[in-house]
């Protein structure tokens, strides 16, 4: 086999075919996709590897032009492409931002910006190869599979909801209730989807969607699924090779349920092996909200704790999971890359954001946490000045323009959900008399002139 399940903490137990639907090793484990890396590096070298990534990346037509399946041999290498459904997903830009950079104290920053894809996150990267894997099953009659589903504090189920519409197959969403944005939660209606909305969090979400599908025929999408790291870890790929097949010293990643720091991990660590790039691999800092914060906890310890939290409100409702999927996958991600966890409260995320957007940038507020921890990393001198920085941005700052608004108008004062917050980039509009004299004194006095 080219590619199969194994135990992610004892690949030993044996091995299980892509086409079964499974999504835990005996003794109730995570699994991992495995790859024969022997026959990769049999098939090319690192440079074979190099040139037909780079010419597929160019390709006018899909699914070469398609950032996940350009890599296609490293994510399904079985899959026809009669069977994979894209969107156009990957391939968005690294975008050097070197203004940021100054004001963080950094010579080289840059912005892998994930969001700036079809539902508008990072998802698609992995809902692509999971959905059309499904595909692939029910199509050659491999499996029952009546539906897709997935818990989701959001961009999960926009992703699913789109990529199961481009298949003709049903997508059940759950979803917290009252605790995403609207921008999110119109998504996977508009596309179709059944949505359910609970009245728990996250967390909750994720303990019935797993019940549900042990009940009924319908495939889980959510990142305990292995299939959605494998396209995940292309965005590692395309940060390498939108940067010459070089790696950067660091790669910042808001964490949430945790699959996309393994994904990024394993995707680096694919690249070394085969010989597509060399040089020790990234260090890995995660962000996560200081209202939601069980891996920041953990790394306190030394992982010698490791506990889920009870996650609090946070704006960065994306990644508000007290207890993720990955953390296991996470931690060893970390240890192979002497990674480091920080944590970022309310009001630094919503000022990290408000100052990138200054920018040029717009952020979502998990991009944000990734920023305001970086802020803390490079002045406690983790992050040296001269070391070349990735934020990975995981969703279009569209998708959560509420906080955006409230923020400059100066309707967050006196919240509950802040603390601190200074809101030391607030830009509200100026309301001003509709003649030339008041607009001329105005302009005056804001640009000092």
């Amino acid at each position: 086999m080219l590619a199969e399940y194994r135990s992610f903490d004892e690949p030993t137990l044996g091995a299980w075919s892509l086409d079964t639907v499974v999504y835990r090793a005996p003794g109730g484990g995570l699994l991992d996709v495995a790859h024969d890396l022997a026959a990769l590096a049999e098939a090319r070298t690192g440079a074979g590897w190099r040139e037909l990534f780079d010419r597929r990346a160019g390709a006018r037509g899909y699914p070469d032009r398609s950032g996940v399946w350009g890599k296609r041999e490293w994510v399904l290498p079985a899959i026809d492409e009669q069977h994979i459904l894209t969107l156009g997903e990957g391939n968005t830009q690294l975008l050097p931002v070197p203004r940021l950079g100054r004001e963080l104290g950094l010579a080289s920053l840059w912005i892998k910006q994930c969001g700036h894809t079809h539902t508008g996150s990072f998802k698609d990267w992995g809902m692509t190869v999971l959905v059309s894997q499904v595909n692939r099953m029910r199509r050659l009659g491999l499996a029952k599979i009546a539906a897709i589903g997935c818990a989701s504090t959001g961009d999960t189920s926009a992703a699913l909801s789109a990529y199961a519409a481009l298949a003709e197959i049903p997508a059940v969403v759950f979803l917290p209730a009252d605790k995403i944005s609207i921008a999110q939660l119109v998504q996977p209606i508009a596309n179709g989807a059944i949505v359910l909305s609970l009245d728990t969090d996250f967390d909750g979400c994720m303990r019935i969607v797993q019940e549900v599908v042990e009940a009924l025929p319908i495939y889980l999408a959510n990142s305990m699924n292995p299939l959605r790291l494998e396209g995940q870890k292309t965005v590692a790929i395309e940060i390498a090779q939108q940067l010459g097949w070089e790696l950067p010293d660091w790669v910042v990643v808001p964490g949430g349920n945790l699959g996309n720091v393994y994904a990024l991990y394993k995707g680096f660590a694919m690249m070394r092996e085969l010989g597509v790039v060399d040089g020790p691999l990234p260090r890995l800092a995660v962000a996560q909200a200081a209202r939601a914060n069980p891996l920041y906890r953990a790394f306190q310890s030394g992982f010698e704790d490791v506990q889920p939290v009870k996650a609090g409100t946070t704006f960065a409702s994306a990644i508000q999971i007290g207890d993720p999927v990955s953390m296991g996958r996470a931690i060893s991600a970390l240890r192979a890359t002497r990674g480091v966890v920080e944590q970022a409260s309310e009001a630094e995320l919503l000022d990290a954001c408000a100052r990138a957007d200054r920018t040029g940038l717009f952020t979502c507020p998990h991009t944000g946490v990734a920023l305001a921890a970086l802020e803390k990393l490079v002045g406690a001198g983790t992050i040296k000045a001269d070391e070349r920085v990735v934020v990975v941005s995981t969703a279009h700052g569209l998708k959560f323009t509420d906080s955006k608004v409230a923020y400059h108008k100066g309707d967050l004062d006196g919240s509950a959900r802040l603390d601190g917050l200074a809101a030391r980039h607030r830009n509200p509009p100026l309301g001003v008399e509709a003649k030339l004299g008041p607009v001329v004194d105005a302009l005056r006095a804001r640009l000092g002139i």
